[in-house]
């Protein structure tokens, strides 16, 4: 993934959130005021919830490259349920130098690197393509099992 650096890709996401956060809240609004039809905004709540997720995973990648602590990671993936936090929080891990650096494809001598854990994620990182498509499969996983639970605070048509 040399074109997309970990301050890139998040960057890219917390920005993208951002924006449909906008779409999503423009649409309620619309919905509110003028009516606009169901299939717009499901539409608008699909493409929402889908970089969302994708955020959080990317949020997640970028967090265990970068070594953030576990609730740095929960905590950033957590802020797109508040509209346009993501922003914030991009720009405060940016000023603190914690999206600094390439991805890890090789061990160094952190312990932190002799894990399992560390390896496989060494292991899918060389292997973008791959990783890639597990990151969308893992999104999609998730995507289809929330459509099939419902709107969040139930259907209000």
């Amino acid at each position: 993934m040399p074109r997309f650096t970990p301050k890139a890709l998040f960057k890219s996401f917390a920005f993208a959130e951002a924006i449909t956060w906008t779409f999503l809240i423009s649409g309620l609004i619309l919905r509110a005021t003028i009516g606009i039809p169901a299939e717009l905004f499901t539409v608008i709540g699909g493409t929402h919830g889908a970089v969302f997720l994708g955020y959080a995973v990317i949020a997640a990648l970028v967090g265990v490259n970068n070594r953030w602590s576990v609730g740095r990671i929960i905590g950033g993936a957590a802020l797109a349920i508040v509209p346009y936090a993501t922003i914030p929080f991009e720009r405060i891990v940016e000023k603190r130098g914690l999206l600094i650096g390439n991805w890890r494809t090789e061990k160094s001598a952190d312990p932190a690197d002799a894990t399992w854990f560390d390896g496989l994620f060494r292991w899918f990182i060389k292997r973008p393509a791959l990783l890639f498509v597990v990151l969308v499969l893992v999104v999609a996983v998730i995507f289809a099992t929330l459509l099939t639970r419902g709107p969040p605070g139930g259907s209000k048509e």
